[in-house]
């Protein structure tokens, strides 16, 4: 069977940041079953309806996402995953996620998170440079992450990880180049560098549209992307997929690797989305919905949908494209094959054979990696490739 994992979504943030366009909610937007202080109890009952409908299928990893996960205190986070443990086998090396921003714990916090079984912790660090982190409207101090990063080893946290943003309006290669040298300063396991992406109907979308800030160049992106790279690999990170790094396999972020290799999750929370064996669902996005639902017995999914074999080699084609093991030559039908030969003309591609079977995205692939898809994706014929639903 594919590996089955269990996303949280914890949709709460002390401020909602410029840039994002998450399912996420301040404090005093909410009350009642949508409150902070209820989610975690809203979170089991759904825990256990899952349950019900998965029997004892063994859990490969959890992962606590948002929002802000630790603005929930550490026992209600260890209580949510104590009731997936309770009900449910987890692997004897799974990985427990959750993210945390470096001003939303302490040192006695990420003890607790630790002792309550979290196996992984990844840092919302974004930049080291203030006037970046204004722009984006983050509220820690950069000198927060080396002490938070520094607790979470004490804690005995096996894999630590941080999250960074290029390309913010007004950000220099020189400021990029310190959030790196930050970053590898505190000797990370694993990092993720997004770029950024101004969402429309976000504060900072706004603030682009009428012309304060000025769009991202992509030029630049691509400029900070290669940056990136070249620094990550010399401090001894790999790229795994386009978007991150890690020392090695066992520090790869092994929840993320099953939405990329399109494996089996169910997702806990507001606005949460699931899929098991071609079947997915998404539940309702308001925390106050989502709970009443729940309260009177209630599935708090929103819709649902079969994936169809050409939606599924579609997708298949998108995701794993982005991951340095490589696209299945199996999944390409002939219009695509005789695509992945211009490709690899085009240097955008590399075609492994006899070793793997497999194509890899070349550094200007990574740089370029929406392009690859869609030309791949265009390519296709009306049926996916044999094996496509693999």
């Amino acid at each position: 069977m594919p590996a089955f994992g269990i996303y949280v979504h914890v949709p709460f943030c002390a401020v909602r940041c410029g840039y994002c366009d998450f399912n996420t909610y301040t404090a005093v937007e909410l009350g009642g079953g949508g409150a902070q202080a209820a989610f975690a109890d809203v979170a089991c009952s759904e825990v256990d309806r899952m349950a019900a409908a998965v029997g004892q299928r063994t859990v490969d990893t959890v992962f606590f996402g948002g929002g802000t996960p630790t603005l929930l205190p550490a026992p209600d986070l260890g209580r949510v995953l104590r009731r997936v443990r309770s009900l449910l086998p987890l692997a004897a090396d799974a990985e427990v996620t959750t993210e945390a921003n470096p001003e939303s714990v302490d040192a006695g916090a990420l003890a607790a998170l630790r002792e309550a079984g979290f196996t992984r912790v990844s840092f919302g660090m974004q930049s080291a440079v203030p006037h970046v982190l204004a722009v984006l409207d983050r509220t820690h101090r950069p000198d927060r992450v080396p002490a938070v990063v520094s607790w979470a080893r004490a804690a005995g946290f096996e894999h630590v990880s941080l999250d960074l943003i290029y390309g913010t309006p007004g950000e220099s290669a020189d400021d990029w180049g310190r959030t790196l040298d930050a970053a590898l300063s505190t000797e990370p396991d694993h990092v993720s560098a997004y770029s950024l992406i101004v969402e429309e109907g976000t504060a900072l979308g706004r603030r682009v549209a009428v012309g304060e800030l000025p769009a991202p160049d992509d030029d630049d992106l691509a400029d900070k992307y290669l940056q990136a790279d070249e620094r990550l690999a010399a401090a001894g990170l790999h790229w795994y997929e386009v978007s991150n790094w890690a020392r090695d396999e066992q520090q790869r972020c092994r929840h993320n690797l099953g939405y990329w290799r399109s494996d089996d999750w169910w997702g806990i929370g507001p606005g949460a989305h699931s899929h098991l064996s071609g079947h997915r669902w998404w539940n309702v996005k308001h925390p106050s919905a989502y709970a009443g639902r729940l309260a009177v017995g209630e599935s708090p999914a929103a819709g649902e949908e079969e994936v169809e074999a050409a939606d599924r080699h579609v997708e298949h084609v998108m995701l794993r494209t982005r991951l340095a093991e490589g696209l299945p030559l199996a999944l390409l039908d002939g219009g695509q094959r005789v695509e992945l030969e211009r490709l690899c003309s085009d240097g955008l591609l590399g075609v492994d054979r006899p070793t793997t079977g497999r194509a890899q995205l070349t550094v200007r692939g990574r740089l370029l990696a929406d392009l690859v898809v869609r030309r791949l994706i265009a390519a296709g014929g009306p049926e996916p490739a044999a094996g496509a639903a693999t």
